[in-house]
């Protein structure tokens, strides 16, 4: 069964156009979800496999409005959850105290 992110084959979908002058971050928080994921699969707590898919379970809508890094940081939250690394909770806490 295909995935929304599962589009490749697929007619209508326009050719990526690559800006090779782009920096890699756009703004700061998407410099933080690339460590913090990197550091979370460096210690263990999910491998790329995980990450990949915890993605790809985005609901469509959710998937296709999301930039880059937000998919990133979705994945985090969600297997940090799923791993017992942090709670709902917890999460929600640390969302709106910044």
């Amino acid at each position: 069964m295909s995935r929304i992110n599962d589009v490749g084959g697929m007619e209508g979908f326009p050719p990526i156009e690559q800006d090779l002058d782009e920096t890699p971050f756009h703004a700061d928080w998407e410099a933080h979800v690339f460590a913090m994921n990197r550091a979370l699969i460096g210690a263990g707590v999910y491998n790329l496999d995980e990450f990949r898919d915890a993605i790809e379970r985005m609901a469509p809508e959710e998937y296709l409005a999301s930039s880059y890094y937000e998919k990133w940081f979705h994945a985090i939250r969600t297997l940090c959850i799923e791993k017992g690394v942090l709670n709902e909770e917890e999460v929600e806490r640390a969302l709106h105290a910044g």
